[in-house]
């Protein structure tokens, strides 16, 4: 029972840590969520993100939903720091996270799905490693342990690991979890990237970019709330098949990417 109270504790000092660096740098962070027929999580989502307390702006990109959820943004969208952006044609999660990284001013950016299986609380810990000056990119890893996490659909979970073993593979990367939403980037690096695929291939297109870029990659555990396709979930079978090509597609264009950004580091080192 101590020890539960020292862990407590310890991650309640961290997270206040955290929060202090990120006033101390006077750093934005901008959440940028692709919506699409989320009527009955959105208000939840969006309340869980601004209960987070970081300053933020919070981009929503709505992909031509038909269930009622634009008109639930319509409300949720008087908020000061909200932007609410409309497709008016169903493109995809990559196609409205396109739209999302283009109209971000934060210093850093993060993914955020609608669907409540993402804890937003868990924001100060994944952007630390950036505070820190460590990372450029932070992903959030369900597999990496040390976090509790819904029990997952077994071919589900395997088909997550076999797709980021393959990626790891072409990338040179030793991820846990490619496929995970929680990403996050200085915003300057993912601007810098020109973003190709429109629906679930944007998982292994950006990883593919990253290492081509050779940006220093932090992977933070995550928990997880899964939720089964019988409650709405969206990727698919030939989302697998769509990624598996993506993997090939990207990493064999990977010396088109390598001067696309110079992180600020370097810039530094050569400064000196």
């Amino acid at each position: 029972m101590l020890a539960g109270v020292a862990t407590s504790l310890c991650w309640t000092d961290n997270i206040r840590l955290c929060l202090k660096r990120v006033k101390e740098r006077y750093m934005k962070l901008t959440v940028v969520i692709p919506v699409y027929n989320e009527v009955g999580t959105i208000e939840d989502i969006l309340a869980a993100v601004q209960a987070v307390p970081v300053e933020k702006e919070i981009v929503i990109v709505d992909d031509y939903s038909t269930d009622g959820t634009r008109g639930k943004l319509a409300e949720l969208g008087q908020a000061g720091n909200v932007r609410v952006l409309l497709h008016e044609v169903n493109m995809g999660k990559g196609a409205a996270l396109r739209t999302g990284f283009a109209a971000a001013t934060g210093d850093i950016v993060v993914i955020q799905d609608a669907d409540l299986e993402y804890d937003p609380a868990e924001y100060p810990r994944l952007i630390q490693p950036i505070l820190d000056g460590k990372a450029d990119v932070v992903y959030g890893s369900r597999f990496a342990g040390g976090e509790s996490h819904r029990v997952l659909d077994y071919w589900h979970a395997k088909g997550n690991l076999f797709l980021t073993r393959m990626s790891n593979r072409w990338t040179n990367l030793y991820l846990t979890d490619m496929e995970t939403c929680y990403k996050v980037f200085r915003r300057e690096v993912i601007q810098a990237i020109d973003i190709e695929e429109n629906r679930f291939g944007f998982e292994p297109e950006i990883t593919a970019k990253l290492a081509a870029m050779r940006v220093r990659i932090y992977e933070v555990s995550i928990s997880y709330e899964g939720r089964g396709f019988d409650e709405g979930k969206k990727i698919g079978v030939k989302d697998g098949f769509r990624a598996l090509w993506c993997i090939l597609k990207y990493n064999l264009k990977k010396k088109k990417h390598r001067q696309l950004y110079v992180p600020r580091w370097k810039n530094n080192q050569k400064a000196k």
